[in-house]
């Protein structure tokens, strides 16, 4: 089976008991389907559920020294690699999701909000559009700070609250949140090299 959002096949037109199907169906019957948060996870967009691209070497170490960049850099936040967020009527699950600290819940699940800041890595084979459409739904409903990385144009997409979009490339300081060193464009596609 096509998956129109990713556009790949389905898993489970190889694993049908995966999950049942990409028919669209509420979020609340998604989150209850067994194995979405099997490697790598699942999401709900659109009323449909597709699984993750399954990341490169470059986007692996890329979200790791990323996480770890802004987890060394400030108490205020925390930086938590491909976890489940509730953002009605979708369920995404970010590359990164960088959330305030006060506001973490106390029980482990999924996040029942958008991120602060948003971090999406683009695969070589995922479609801009479908990742930018996930981000605009978290912007419209919380998420402060959006940034989508293109390893293989060496660019970031930065958004803003309901600001347009900027590209940035080289040595372009990127906008992060309050409290965070600048970091340029350049550091974070090496970042794809870092053991």
């Amino acid at each position: 089976m096509w998956c129109q959002l990713h556009g790949y096949f389905h898993p489970s037109y190889l694993y049908p008991n995966v999950i049942e199907s990409t028919v669209a169906k509420p979020l609340a019957e998604f989150l209850t389907q067994k194995n979405i948060e099997a490697s790598p996870a699942w999401e709900f967009i659109n009323g449909v559920a597709c699984q993750k691209v399954m990341p490169t070497l470059f986007h692996s170490r890329l979200q790791r020294n990323l996480v770890n960049w802004i987890n060394q850099n400030t108490d205020r936040y925390e930086a938590i690699q491909a976890l489940r967020c509730i953002v009605p009527p979708i369920s995404p699950v970010p590359d990164i999701a960088v959330l305030v600290v006060d506001l973490l819940p106390q029980t482990d699940g999924p996040f029942a909000a958008a991120p602060d800041w948003l971090i999406e890595i683009r695969s070589p084979d995922q479609s801009m559009l479908d990742l930018q459409n996930k981000i605009l739904h978290c912007l419209s409903n919380g998420t402060e700070l959006a940034w989508l990385i293109d390893i293989q144009r060496q660019q970031i997409w930065v958004w803003q609250a309901e600001e347009l979009p900027m590209v940035y490339n080289d040595t372009d300081n990127l906008p992060g949140l309050t409290g965070l060193p600048q970091l340029q464009v350049a550091a974070v596609i090496a970042m794809t090299q870092q053991r």
